[in-house]
């Protein structure tokens, strides 16, 4: 599959540098709030690097002054207002959960860099990534509850499987807003760095995980997200059968020619 040219007026633009890429969430005035545009943007390009085998690290980063305001507002607002939320909404669902779900099963490990405020299905995207890096001032806003709603955009499908439902429920129901620091205490956030150094660090950081052999990053992955509801002798035929499978690469079989050579 011939990998998507992006145009500079897309609302998510596409950069593949070697073994990463990286995905621009680009609605900059609009604080790049998620409407149908981006969202059918965001699963076209999911579907294209699940299936792009030389693509290791997936880096999903914000244009201008936030990550993400999460769902447009604009939108959906004026689709309350014409009673037409279920079709609006449920058509830009569509297209963003099945984003979200491609991020989630791809053999591959995805890194949000936030800068800025992620609100709402944008705090849901930073946390529902494998990993999330953030400067140091960043802001995540739950913003549901105060305006009547529950969560959605995958927000308790990667908060809850980190902070547990106790921590969830304050973040959803009794927290106004938490910091990069808070976000970092609870697990949310693997490192927070100065705004200034983000980008830099973000690279360094996808560059190191891209140095993992595709089968330990495909094993690993599903291996971790499953292992919560799967009984143990599941789980650890899993186990079995993924390393095996990871053994059985020229990867496996270099590093421990390697690793043997220098232990004699």
């Amino acid at each position: 599959m011939t990998a998507p040219i992006s145009q500079p007026d897309d609302p998510a633009l596409l950069r593949i540098d070697g073994p990463i890429a990286t995905i621009t969430l680009n609605r900059p005035t609009a604080y790049n709030s998620i409407n149908l545009a981006i969202a059918q943007k965001l699963e076209q390009l999911a579907v294209y690097l699940e299936g792009a085998d030389d693509i290791k690290v997936l880096v999903i980063e914000g244009e201008g002054r936030a990550f993400s305001a999460g769902g447009d507002l604009q939108t959906i607002g004026a689709a309350a207002e014409a009673g037409t939320v279920t079709p609006v909404v449920g058509e830009l669902l569509k297209h963003y959960h099945a984003f979200i779900e491609i991020i989630r099963r791809m053999p591959k490990i995805s890194l949000s860099s936030v800068h800025g405020s992620a609100a709402g299905a944008g705090m849901g995207l930073a946390f529902v990534t494998d990993l999330c890096i953030a400067a140091d001032d960043a802001k995540f806003t739950p913003a549901y509850a105060k305006i009547g709603v529950s969560p959605d955009g995958g927000s308790t499908v990667g908060i809850v499987g980190t902070v547990g439902s106790r921590r969830a429920l304050q973040i959803f129901l009794a927290e106004d807003s938490f910091t990069a620091q808070q976000a970092y205490e609870w697990g949310l956030v693997a490192k927070t760095v100065p705004a200034a150094e983000l980008k830099a660090a973000t690279r360094q950081l996808a560059e190191r995980l891209a140095q993992n052999p595709p089968a330990a990053i495909a094993g690993t992955k599903s291996l971790v997200y499953q292992a919560a509801t799967t009984p143990v002798k599941q789980q650890l035929d899993a186990e079995e059968h993924k390393i095996i499978m990871a053994m059985n690469t020229e990867e496996f079989r270099a590093a421990v020619k390697k690793f043997t050579s220098k232990s004699k």
